[in-house]
């Protein structure tokens, strides 16, 4: 298929945004869709180096996730975004500037507990945050804004990666933006 579109992942960290995104693109791609992946640990490292983590820099690293993401999508590439990105405002601004271009933006939020993400937290990160040893840490001593209406939840507490990623790929089917496996192999 040559239309794009981009597949925001949200949620707190650990909460299995990279993970999904690992189940579920060799499957967009057997099925024909090219696909980018713009992870927000990446990003950081190669696009947004030098950035901290004060609002204003978190809401900078975001837009230019979504500047990338709506140029390629724009132009038939399924991208896939995977980030905290944990206030509601940017990631509305985001969508907007997608969907100005024509492209559908569709935000999965993988929601999952604080006591599932401690004891997910193979660094310690949670356990330091909610100790106050590290400051600005996004769901402890920063907020995260839970998206109001996202076109997909999926909740990792309670659900195996394939289910969750059998969810995201039903909506993207019923969208339009991929094609059922049936419809690709001839079938109904």
């Amino acid at each position: 298929m040559s239309q794009g579109f981009t597949l925001w992942f949200t949620g707190l960290s650990g909460a299995g945004k990279t993970t999904l995104t690992e189940a579920i693109v060799p499957e967009l791609r057997a099925r024909g869709v090219k696909i980018e992946v713009l992870d927000g640990d990446e990003v950081r490292t190669n696009l947004s180096k030098g950035l901290g983590f004060s609002k204003e820099d978190r809401d900078t690293n975001i837009r230019r996730i979504g500047y990338v993401a709506r140029l390629l999508s724009r132009n038939g590439v399924g991208v896939i975004a995977a980030a905290i990105s944990p206030y509601r405002e940017i990631r509305d601004e985001v969508r907007a500037s997608v969907e100005a271009e024509g492209v559908k933006f569709v935000e999965v939020f993988v929601k999952a507990s604080l006591d599932t993400l401690v004891a997910r937290d193979v660094k310690g990160l949670y356990k330091k945050a909610i100790a106050g040893e590290i400051k600005q840490f996004t769901g402890v001593s920063d907020p995260y804004e839970e998206p109001l209406n996202p076109e997909v939840l999926v909740s990792s507490d309670n659900e195996t990666v394939a289910q969750s990623a059998a969810t995201i790929i039903a909506k993207l089917e019923a969208l339009g933006l991929v094609i059922p496996l049936a419809a690709r192999a001839g079938g109904a």
